[in-house]
């Protein structure tokens, strides 16, 4: 049986070149590697609240059919009640979502691989108020500017390094391996 698994996004233009070789590589490793994943681009999402807002209101009936849906909320504004709450909504229309908060930002997963690179140390990294803008976007422009044609921008390059070492990347960032191994535990693999 082939397993098909929306990706929801904040921002499908920017994060899914981050999140879509995330949740493959996350579904191969807890056991289902044909799965088929799709990235949330209609609506095109932009910011958390309009997310949830969808995830709530006009997903369910539009895309009910994905067996599981994954959404990786940034975590300066998704909190762990909330978006346990948004699970139970949902798990309450039948809807498999789980949600990935993501320290402190979606961008942190492509910077695992270059962490000795970052002006900052890998914990001031994960609790930056301005990681996008002052610590990733630094390292991804000087990416672009050497792969001119990188897919994402330079995301998709910098997730596929960090993917490339799969249990440093769950050290780094363990809110990755929860996500697999509650992944795991719905699919009810080891």
């Amino acid at each position: 049986m082939s397993l098909n698994v929306l990706v929801i996004p904040e921002d499908p233009k920017l994060n899914g070149h981050i999140l879509k070789p995330l949740a493959e590589r996350l579904l191969e490793d807890a056991g289902k590697p044909n799965a088929r994943v799709k990235v949330l681009d209609n609506p095109r999402l932009r910011g958390y609240d309009q997310a949830v807002r969808a995830i709530r209101g006009q997903l369910p009936q539009r895309y009910e059919f994905f067996d599981l849906w994954l959404f990786f909320p940034d975590a300066d504004r998704a909190g762990t009640e909330a978006v346990n709450d948004l699970e139970a909504d949902l798990d309450a229309q039948g809807i498999t979502l789980l949600c990935c908060r993501a320290q402190p930002v979606v961008e942190i997963f492509a910077c695992a691989a270059f962490r000795g690179q970052l002006p900052v140390t890998w914990e001031d990294a994960r609790n930056h108020r301005r990681l996008k803008e002052e610590v990733f976007e630094p390292r991804r422009s000087m990416l672009q500017k050497l792969q001119r044609r990188v897919p994402g921008g330079g995301r998709r390059y910098m997730i596929e390094q960090s993917l490339r070492n799969l249990p440093l990347l769950y050290r780094l960032c363990p809110e990755v391996e929860r996500l697999r191994d509650r992944i795991a535990a719905w699919l009810g693999t080891p």
